[in-house]
């Protein structure tokens, strides 16, 4: 019987400001199982968790080693460990994270369906007002860019006013604005809708990794993610299949009138299923001594952000939440991320926001002459690829993660995510180029389906690494890193939809999408193996993440800390106790009592 090779100490296992850098992930015991976690046996293991000799035990429902709190395996250390809080979401239990995450990811498909809708009523809508295709499409090009723009703002208002009550709030009026862009009666009236709409309905695609961080554990990131990225890469197909059909049988207003009711639905769904999931995790808890009822208020209070607007102060001021964005943007790691994304994703939303003006002309007239149904048939083959794309990545990340700890004694670190970026190249250059070769040789349409999809399946295997990268490199800024991720792949859709139809006919669809796949490539190329290489250089010598949070202990004294990304900086304030419903701090000395040092922990 042999001692585990890996040592781990408490202090790696990170909250959730803390850099996920050469993080323990994994206690490997040679010869040894997960055991009788009944009795606590693990035959075996000797353990040096903490506690050396000591094997598994239960602890209040949840498997142990040592003083570490462990996943069922055994094996996996959770990351971050949490406290005996019920109401901590790391602690609910899976059904409900799963049916939270359920709903969220289905709304994030709201903001790409209700853009790509747009795409096949382009035709219709020019000939009701009597006005070009191409005009039209001006508001696909507001919409798409204000996806991105809403992402940052939601993102703000997630950390001052709370998720739950914002995520309400904006699938409100991302309703009300679905339901004015069916019945607006001209353009202008249509094109103010469609910006507002994808202003508001963009808050779940952008905040998704925010209600993930909150309530996964780290091994665990990686599926959560593809599952709610497979949601929104399928979002740009599914709704020009189903307005396809719409628009084939009865007026062009019914397809948006289709997508203002899934917009409600996903409103009501929110409404009745989904948590404020934010937990201070900084706040000591108490066991002895929790939180009133109170405190949390109910259900129906939370949604309208009546307990979360009390103790705002608590958490975060509000130039705080809007300066976080920008301190995560100015990272070397961030920014080059966010580099790669927009030269890999932009061209999905050129693709898709004018794949229609291509196909639907007649033959005679260098198109394919397909009809509405037609051409909503023919965005099977993208769905397919997503779902052939999230399956790949469902299995392939997690034993991608699980090789590489244990290659490297337990220990992960984030780069070891990009790996997996050479897959989705190599279906992305391709898919690319074999597009444009279609539309422009007048290919068979089966051929330029196969294009498509190869591409888009590399676009949901890129998606999904490249933020679980920003992810763990910087866990502590999920929303931030999201949003900025978000921007990017929007802001390239906005800028390629302006340009794609006029560049595609000056040029040749060989020509354009020829530069697009050489974009991508050449993007890949200069970024990928820097960060591979040079990532976690890059991350020290960048720095840390800074956020300022405002903390409450169970004695109601007020914690002022700089939380940063692999070291922190106490304050402590002795203040007087203040009742829930005073908004003001009342009192306090400030003096500093820790300075922790990345290098220290």
């Amino acid at each position: 019987m042999s001692a585990p090779h890996t040592r781990v100490e408490p202090s790696t296992a990170y909250e959730d400001d803390v850099d996920a850098a050469s993080v323990i992930l994994r206690l490997d015991v040679d010869d040894a199982g997960p055991g009788d976690l009944e009795t606590g046996a693990a035959p075996g293991a000797t353990g040096t968790a903490g506690t050396h000799g000591e094997g598994l035990r239960m602890v209040n429902g949840r498997p142990m080693r040592g003083n570490l709190k462990m996943a069922p395996d055994g094996v996996t250390v959770l990351v971050p460990q949490p406290n005996d809080d019920p109401r901590n979401p790391l602690n609910w239990p899976q059904w409900k994270k799963y049916l939270v995450l359920l709903v969220v990811s289905i709304s994030a498909i709201l903001p790409d369906y209700g853009s790509a809708t747009g795409a096949v009523t382009l035709i219709p809508q020019g000939e009701m007002w009597g006005i070009s295709p191409n005009t039209v499409n001006h508001s696909q090009s507001g919409n798409v860019f204000m996806l991105g723009a809403g992402a940052s703002f939601a993102i703000v208002f997630y950390n001052y006013f709370g998720r739950f009550p914002t995520t309400f709030y904006f699938l409100v009026l991302a309703t009300a604005m679905a339901v004015y862009c069916a019945v607006a009666p001209n353009l202008n009236h249509f094109m103010a809708a469609r910006i507002l709409n994808g202003f508001f309905s963009t808050v779940t695609q952008s905040g998704g990794l925010v209600f993930i961080q909150d309530m996964f554990f780290f091994h665990e990131h990686a599926r959560m993610i593809n599952f709610w990225a497979g949601c929104f890469v399928l979002s740009p197909y599914l709704g020009p299949f189903v307005a396809g059909f719409i628009t084939s049988n009865t007026t062009w207003r019914w397809a948006f009138g289709s997508y203002s009711i899934f917009t409600g639905l996903c409103t009501i769904a929110t409404a009745l299923w989904v948590e404020e999931t934010y937990y201070n995790r900084r706040r000591r808890y108490n066991p002895e001594k929790p939180l009133p009822d109170s405190y949390y208020g109910n259900h129906w209070t939370r949604l309208v952000g009546i307990p979360q607007w009390r103790t705002r102060r608590e958490r975060i001021t509000l130039k705080e939440a809007v300066a976080r964005p920008f301190r995560a943007l100015v990272k070397p790691v961030v920014a080059l991320s966010c580099a790669f994304y927009i030269a890999q994703f932009m061209w999905v939303v050129g693709i898709n926001t004018t794949l229609a003006l291509f196909l639907a002309p007649p033959e005679s007239e260098g198109g394919y002459g397909f009809t509405g149904t037609d051409i909503s048939l023919f965005y099977f083959a993208p769905m397919i690829a997503v779902i052939l794309g999230e399956s790949f990545g469902h299995f392939f990340n997690d034993w991608l993660a699980d090789y590489y700890v244990k290659r490297h004694h337990g220990r992960f670190e984030p780069e070891a995510r990009l790996w997996t970026l050479y897959i989705g190249e190599l279906f992305m250059v391709p898919g690319l180029v074999g597009v444009g070769q279609s539309l422009q040789n007048h290919s068979h349409w089966a051929l330029l389906a196969v294009s498509w999809g190869t591409y888009v399946v590399g676009t949901i295997i890129t998606t999904t690494s490249i933020t679980a990268y920003v992810l763990d490199a910087y866990p502590g800024a999920s929303g931030e890193v999201s949003s900025w991720l978000n921007l990017c792949r929007t802001t390239g859709g906005f800028i390629i939809s302006y340009v794609q139809v006029n560049w595609a006919t000056k040029t040749g669809t060989k020509s354009s999408f020829g530069v697009q796949a050489g974009i991508a490539a050449f993007m890949f190329l200069a970024i990928i193996p820097l960060l591979q290489l040079k990532g976690k250089f890059l991350r020290h010598w960048g720095g840390p993440i800074v956020f300022q949070h405002i903390d409450v202990d169970e004695n109601g004294a007020i914690v002022k800390r700089d939380v940063v990304a692999g070291a922190e900086k106490t304050a402590h304030v002795e203040a007087e106790h203040h009742d829930d419903d005073d908004d003001e701090v009342k009192g306090g000395e400030v003096a500093e009592i820790e300075k922790k040092s990345p290098e220290a922990q």
